[in-house]
């Protein structure tokens, strides 16, 4: 099953009962918060970032029909080391644990539904590993344009630099080439 149709099954299960609107620059998350739900981005779009000392390191986007969340807390239930920021302003859907947990009981179709998200994290986690750690600049640039062409009007340059792992500047000549 695509991730599509898995988003469309839980939208059509009615599990995100509570809107939020974040305006650009505000955080949805902050390191430290137990975070226990899910997230569905209908507008807008944020960064999920991890501060190293003081710097900042970006290791997923959300945008419009992107499901995120802190998978970490979500999972343990213990605070999260991720901070969820809107890049610009940014409407959501939540739907809470407890309500997720109780449809992907219901069913051993739901339950299979959830094997798929994890399976997906998992492979995506893995691909993002070996990208930082075998690919150059420009393979790893390649392979976001190609993947998520629509991150780069989403996205300013510089969070993009900083998700890719290289400056704002290689990324500059990057996309002129």
């Amino acid at each position: 099953m695509q991730i599509v149709n898995i988003i469309q099954t839980l939208l059509d299960a009615d599990l995100f009962q509570k809107k939020k609107i974040i305006n650009r620059h505000y955080f949805l998350t902050l390191e430290g918060d137990i975070d226990s739900n899910i997230y569905f981005i209908e507008k807008g779009s944020v960064r999920i970032f991890i501060r190293d000392e003081d710097q900042e390191r970006v290791i997923r986007f959300g945008y419009k029909d992107n499901i995120i969340v802190c998978l970490d807390s979500f999972l343990s239930e213990k605070p999260t080391d991720f901070y969820i920021q809107a890049i610009k302003k940014t409407e959501i859907k939540i739907a809470a644990k407890k309500d997720f947990y109780r449809f992907i009981k219901s069913s051993d179709e739901n339950l299979k539904l959830w094997s798929v998200i994890l399976e997906d994290l998992v492979l995506q986690q893995i691909e993002r590993e070996k990208d930082l750690l075998i690919n150059s600049p420009r393979e790893r640039y390649e392979r976001v344009l190609k993947r998520s062409p629509q991150l780069f009007q989403e996205v300013p340059n510089k969070h993009i630099a900083n998700y890719l792992r290289m400056s704002p500047e290689t990324l500059s000549r990057l996309k002129k080439s």
